[in-house]
């Protein structure tokens, strides 16, 4: 009997171990999320913001890779495309605080008045891969009057 729970307990590690293993190889990076944003940033000056946006908004497409995506705000807040979750489209999100009470969307769109790109640092927001709360730091690129967002999750 103790073999076996000695046996059970070196697999549940070694399944744990694969599964946290398994997790980091899915998270998308700085270089990446910055690649992401550049891409439709040339998307949109390509082809226009409506096809564009109809592009990024597919589950399916290439704005889309693991934990990365695309989110479109326009200089009030207002989501005009996103890769993740399109109940968020139309709405205006310049309220919304993350847990600690930081408004990251005024904040971003703040940061925007005053440089065309930045890293936004450090606050919290859902995984889409684990649904749990984590620390993000987001990518903005200002293309015209909409800011090109990708954010990368930290453990």
């Amino acid at each position: 009997m103790k073999k076996l729970f000695i046996g059970f307990l070196v697999c549940s590690f070694l399944m744990t171990s694969a599964g946290i293993a398994l997790s980091k190889e899915k998270r998308g990076t700085e270089a990446e999320a910055e690649a992401m944003v550049k891409k439709a940033a040339t998307l949109i000056k390509d082809k226009g913001k409506e096809k564009a946006f109809a592009v990024i908004n597919d589950l399916k497409g290439p704005f889309v890779d693991r934990d990365l995506y695309i989110a479109v705000y326009d200089l009030n807040g207002v989501v005009l495309a996103h890769g993740f979750n399109h109940k968020m489209i139309g709405k205006n999100m310049m309220d919304l605080k993350d847990p600690d009470g930081r408004a990251m969307v005024k904040e971003r769109v703040e940061l925007a008045k005053t440089k065309d790109k930045f890293w936004q640092r450090d606050y919290k927001f859902v995984d889409p891969i684990t649904k749990t709360i984590k620390h993000k730091d987001m990518y903005v690129e200002k293309v015209g009057d909409v800011l090109l967002c990708c954010g990368i999750f930290r453990d």
